[in-house]
């Protein structure tokens, strides 16, 4: 490893046999979870303890599965806790990571949001704990909270416009292009600014995951890992990903 590069020991302060235990979600947590939640931003505490009342907090080991693509759909779920990552089969029959999901996410699909399976397998990269609330309970909110059903409304456009990308295919953009943009994607989302050691992704993103963020082949994002660990751009390990130059990937994620 190159000199200066960080240390397993400074990254990993929880040893493996704790982050595969399933988290606990107290009241604290979920009420905080919900509050960081697109859909109920802006709700009171009293209005935000009446919609977790209406939800189930479950917990998931590390490498658990929520539910499989194809599975009945009527259930939305929320991180509380840990990470949860979105997988989908490609028509080769190949899984690829769609989305890493952190605290404060939604995700799941119900027969109210217009699809009546899920599309995609949810499954716990860490030990986690996520918020659910069924489909019943769901209309309910969205009948006493106006503002909510439409922000409900607005994230469905939202997955229709990336639907109708998806079919219409990606953009010229290289690996390098996409492989960036998905690093500052999940640097915004996961990571920890460690000063001089860089902003710190502490989750186990395989290259395969990492290739299917980026929409590429692992053999090909394994290529650009490499050159960006050479030139000290990114450094990573099995459970870890350190982003070292930040402007430098903006730069390759531009063009």
């Amino acid at each position: 490893m190159s000199t200066g590069a960080i240390t397993p020991g400074a990254r990993r302060r929880i040893p493996l046999r704790e982050v595969t235990l399933p988290h606990v979600c107290p009241r604290p947590v979920r009420m905080y979870v919900l509050s960081r939640a697109e859909y109920f931003a802006g709700l009171t505490e009293e209005e935000l303890g009446r919609i977790d009342d209406r939800m189930q907090a479950t917990s998931w080991r590390e490498g658990d599965t929520l539910y499989h693509a194809g599975d009945p759909a009527g259930h939305l779920y929320i991180v509380a806790e840990g990470r949860v990552k979105l997988t989908q089969t490609t028509a080769a029959g190949v899984e690829t990571v769609a989305d890493v999901l952190a605290p404060g996410e939604l995700f799941g699909a119900m027969g109210a949001l217009g699809e009546p399976v899920h599309l995609q397998s949810a499954v716990a990269m860490v030990g986690s704990c996520a918020l659910r609330m069924d489909q019943e309970a769901f209309r309910a909110v969205l009948r006493e909270h106006p503002a909510v059903a439409l922000r409900v409304l607005d994230d469905v456009a939202a997955r229709l416009a990336r639907a109708h990308t998806d079919i219409g295919g990606q953009s010229t953009d290289t690996v390098a292009q996409r492989a960036a943009t998905a690093l500052l994607r999940l640097a915004d989302k996961l990571g920890q600014d460690r000063g001089a050691d860089g902003v710190m992704i502490e989750v186990p993103l395989s290259r395969t995951d990492l290739a299917g963020l980026a929409r590429s082949t692992p053999e090909s994002v394994s290529r650009v890992m490499s050159r960006w660990r050479r030139e000290r751009v990114i450094e990573s390990g099995r459970r870890w990903t350190a982003i070292l130059d930040r402007a430098r990937l903006e730069r390759e994620a531009a063009g």
